[in-house]
């Protein structure tokens, strides 16, 4: 048995819906696959002495998980009062119209598309609900409309996809672009040195004790597989599809296709930057 401790990140452990940290609970919607891993990870945060929470991400189209995030809250003494998105994913924001329609609340997000509501989402914002303060932080490069959401009280960070609880994030060509990618690593890396976060709480994935670590990874891994494919190309494999098989011979095929993504982000970022 692997010890979590020694893995990037240090994995909580197994996930599960209940509370993560003083102000959050998680309630994990019912699709696992081999992108969203266990499922996605519904996030209701509150400040523990009020009755009003928020949500972020409300999750797939799914009407019993829809309804067990309402429960959960309701369980809790809160009354949910507003609905964040962290990307448009449908994993993370397809039940949000619904979502709506059940607690009557506006969702917000940086895509206009996806708001029911007037009030988008701005990078810096400080969002206050009940005394809970949420930051927003701007994270593009898993898409170009990808947010986390900083929760200092608990000295955490909600992550979406940005960052997952296992694994590497898909660079989701051509919306996601490496170069941004990187850039909201390193913000997140900032997070961490001069803002105190300790905790990932992530949209896939166990929650992430060593906030940092988890970072730090993802950067190194980054960078590796960056190298890996300049030379790849420089061995003659040109198209995407020709790096995948080279560069992720040892992953699941199932998972080549998003891995082709991260390929063609890659390839853009090296062609850009006069690399290859």
């Amino acid at each position: 048995m692997t010890n979590a401790s020694a893995l990037p990140g240090q994995p909580r452990g197994a996930v599960v819906s209940g509370r993560a940290t003083a102000r959050a609970i998680n309630v994990l919607a019912p699709n696992p696959s081999a992108m969203t891993l266990d499922g996605t990870n519904t996030w209701i945060v509150a400040e523990p002495d009020s009755d009003l929470a928020v949500v972020i991400d409300p999750g797939p189209l799914d009407e019993v998980h829809l309804r067990n995030v309402v429960a959960t809250a309701e369980e809790a003494g809160k009354r949910i009062a507003l609905a964040l998105l962290t990307h448009g994913h449908p994993d993370h924001a397809e039940g949000a119209g619904r979502f709506a329609e059940l607690t009557g609340t506006k969702v917000r997000a940086l895509d206009p598309a996806l708001r029911l509501g007037d009030e988008g989402l701005a990078a810096g914002e400080v969002i206050r609900t009940g005394g809970l303060e949420l930051r927003v932080v701007p994270t593009p490069g898993h898409t170009a409309d990808s947010l986390c959401f900083h929760l200092p009280a608990d000295r955490a960070v909600l992550t979406g996809d940005t960052i997952l609880g296992r694994g590497t994030t898909v660079v989701a060509h051509p919306d996601g672009r490496l170069g941004d990618y990187l850039d909201s690593l390193r913000r997140l890396r900032s997070l961490t040195v001069d803002d105190g976060v300790r905790t990932v709480l992530p949209g896939h994935g166990p929650v992430l004790e060593d906030a940092q670590g988890a970072v730090e990874f993802y950067l190194a891994h980054r960078a590796n597989r960056l190298a890996q494919v300049e030379t790849a190309v420089e061995n003659g494999h040109r198209s995407a599809a020709d790096v995948v098989a080279h560069v992720y011979a040892d992953v699941d095929r199932s998972l080549w296709p998003a891995a082709e993504l991260s390929v063609r982000a890659q390839l853009e970022y090296l062609r850009e930057h006069g690399l290859i």
